[in-house]
């Protein structure tokens, strides 16, 4: 989780544009739009959520995995958790 309110926010707001960009979809789909237009679509959506995982991973190893102030336990737990996500997200 970001860990200040700016952060926060600042990840809200971008889930926000990104679920008008699933909303746009959808709208294109229910119009018939060409197939280019909504794999452009698509592919916008898809880079845009790449943002917002990549800040989180880096937040992740910033706080759960490389702080200096982690018992190498918690380093440890804060490494599977993220080998976890990240063999989620690339399949």
């Amino acid at each position: 989780m970001p860990h200040t309110t700016r952060e926060k926010t600042k990840l809200i707001n971008r889930v926000r544009r990104i679920r008008g960009q699933i909303e746009a979809v959808e709208r294109m789909l229910e119009d018939e739009k060409s197939c280019a237009e909504v794999l452009q679509v698509i592919a916008g959506a898809r880079g845009a959520i790449n943002g917002p995982m990549s800040e989180m991973i880096e937040d992740h190893i910033l706080l759960h995995v490389a702080a200096g102030d982690l018992a190498q336990n918690d380093r440890d737990d804060g490494a599977a958790e993220l080998v976890d996500v990240v063999r989620a997200y690339l399949k």
